[in-house]
C-alpha cells in the first residue's frame, strides 16, 4: 500500500539509497534533502564524452560509452533540474547536436554510432536514421524554456513545428514529446492553439487511461509492452503544462490517486515499459521513482 506526503517520501528515500546509481541518489538529495547541485553536476560529468554528448547507459536503455542523443536529451533535463542549463556547457552540448543531426536539422532517436553496443530491440539502430520529433521535441522546449540562444534551435524548432502541425495517428510517447516542446517555445499563441488540438487527438486516440479502475480497457499502443498504458500526470507533469488543460480536476485527481498507488513495497515505483535486460530495469526504477515524486510534489502531494 502506497504512503502520502512524507511518508511515501521516506520510503522512496531507502529504496534510492539501496539501488540507486550515485546521479539518482545526488539527484534525489538536492530534490528532497537540501544537497547541492553541484554534487549532482559532478556525477552527471562522469557520463560526458569529449565531442559534447553524453553516453555510458546514462539513459538505460542504450549501453555503451557512445554519445546520443537520447543520453544528452536525459542529461539536459538533470541540468534543467539543478538550475544550470546555460554557458558554456549547454553550449557544448549543443555543437554536438547540431554535428549529430539529420539533414532536416533535427535529431534522430539513435545514432548508427551505437552499432555494436547493446540497445533495447524496440530501438532499432538503422545507418540513416529519420528525424524524430520523439528526440527533438523534448529538447528544443526545454532549451527555448531556458531562454538558449543557438543557430541549431532555427531549424530544429521548425522541424518541431512541422512535425506537430502534421500530427494525426500518435501514440503516447511522441504526445509526451510534442507537449514537452509546445511548454517550451516561444510562440505561446500558436503553442497553445495546437495542444488544444493533441488534447482532442489523445481523447478520440484513447491514448491516455481516464478512470483506472477501468485500465484493462484501455488500448496499449503497438509495440508497447502489456500495460504500458499513459494517465493524465504523464502528459501534464506540472499544474503549468499546457495539457493540465485536457482533463477535469477529477480525472487528474484519481490519476494522481493511482500514481501515489503504484509506489511498491520496497519504496520504488514500477517500470512498466518493455523490460529486455535485467540491469535496465535496476537502473530504470530509481529514475521512474524520482519522476513520480517530482509529480506529486508538483500537485501538492509531496513535501515542499
Amino acid at each position: 500500500m502506497a504512503g502520502t506526503g512524507a511518508n511515501h517520501l521516506a520510503r522512496a528515500e531507502q529504496f534510492v539509497w539501496l539501488t540507486a546509481r550515485v546521479l539518482e541518489q545526488r539527484r534525489f538529495a538536492h530534490l528532497f534533502l537540501e544537497g547541492s547541485a553541484d554534487s549532482v553536476e559532478t556525477a552527471l560529468s562522469a557520463y560526458r564524452n569529449e565531442d559534447g554528448g553524453y553516453g555510458h547507459a546514462l539513459e538505460p536503455d542504450l549501453r555503451g560509452p557512445v554519445s546520443q542523443p537520447l543520453h544528452t536529451a536525459h542529461a539536459l533535463s538533470v541540468l534543467d533540474s539543478i538550475g544550470r542549463c546555460g554557458g558554456l556547457r549547454v553550449e557544448r552540448i549543443c555543437r554536438y547536436l547540431t554535428d549529430v543531426s539529420t539533414k532536416e536539422g533535427a535529431l534522430p532517436a539513435l545514432h548508427p554510432s551505437q552499432r555494436g553496443y547493446p540497445a533495447a530491440p524496440f530501438i532499432p539502430v538503422v545507418d540513416d536514421p529519420p528525424a524524430e520529433l520523439l528526440a527533438t521535441g523534448p529538447v528544443v522546449g526545454l532549451l527555448h524554456r531556458n531562454q538558449v540562444w543557438h543557430a541549431w534551435l532555427f531549424r530544429a524548432t521548425d522541424f518541431c513545428w512541422a512535425a506537430v502541425d502534421a500530427l494525426e495517428q500518435s501514440h503516447p510517447y511522441e504526445i509526451e514529446a510534442a507537449v514537452a516542446f509546445l511548454d517550451g517555445v516561444p510562440d505561446r499563441a500558436r503553442a497553445e492553439s495546437a495542444a488544444d488540438r493533441l488534447g482532442q487527438l489523445v481523447r478520440e486516440q484513447r491514448l491516455v487511461v481516464l478512470d483506472p479502475r477501468r485500465r484493462a480497457e484501455y488500448p496499449v499502443a503497438p509495440g508497447y509492452a502489456p500495460g504500458e498504458h499513459h494517465f493524465p500526470y504523464d502528459y501534464a507533469r506540472t499544474p503549468g503544462s499546457l495539457a493540465r488543460r485536457w482533463f477535469s480536476n477529477g480525472e487528474l485527481e484519481s490519476s494522481l490517486d493511482h500514481l501515489e498507488a503504484e509506489q511498491e513495497e520496497d519504496g520504488g515505483w514500477p517500470v512498466n515499459w518493455r523490460q529486455w535486460a535485467p540491469g535496465t530495469t535496476l537502473e530504470g526504477r530509481p529514475i521512474v521513482t524520482l519522476k513520480a515524486l517530482q509529480t506529486l510534489q508538483a500537485y501538492g502531494r509531496g513535501p515542499r
